[in-house]
């Protein structure tokens, strides 16, 4: 059940913003295996004077288009699937969307089934051991 922010400099068009999701959400799904339906996403925007950042941090020369996704999931993943969604994403985002993989700054936030309500003000861990009961 990943919860993904994705934070795009201001001017982003819609059309670019779908793009930039379904990017990230196909990574997913490919390299960590969620299901194709599980797919939150708030797409927000950042203007010059919101964000700061160095463009050389550990050697990666960034532009000022530096996007930030930010993946909250629950814990469990191996260090590989976790390599790979990285590496799937920039891929995604670089062919499908022509973000340069040095634009793409991604992080992970892990926590417990036991974390979650996805609605109905219902703990989510109940909610999957009812559908697998």
């Amino acid at each position: 059940m990943p919860f993904t922010r994705v934070s795009v400099k201001h001017g982003t068009l819609p059309e670019a913003k779908k793009i930039i999701a379904r990017c990230v959400h196909e990574a997913m799904v490919a390299a960590i295996g969620i299901p194709d339906d599980d797919f939150f996403q708030l797409i927000s925007e950042y203007g010059p004077d919101d964000f700061h950042f160095d463009h050389h941090f550990l050697g990666v020369e960034r532009s000022e288009d530096l996007m930030i996704v930010h993946i909250t999931m629950r814990r469990g993943r191996s260090d590989a699937m976790k390599r790979a969604l990285f590496g799937k994403i920039a891929e995604n985002l670089n062919s499908k969307a022509g973000v340069r993989p040095q634009d793409v700054f991604i992080y992970l936030s892990e926590n417990d089934y036991s974390d979650w309500s996805v609605g109905n003000g219902i703990m989510s861990m109940a909610i999957t051991q009812q559908r697998s009961s």
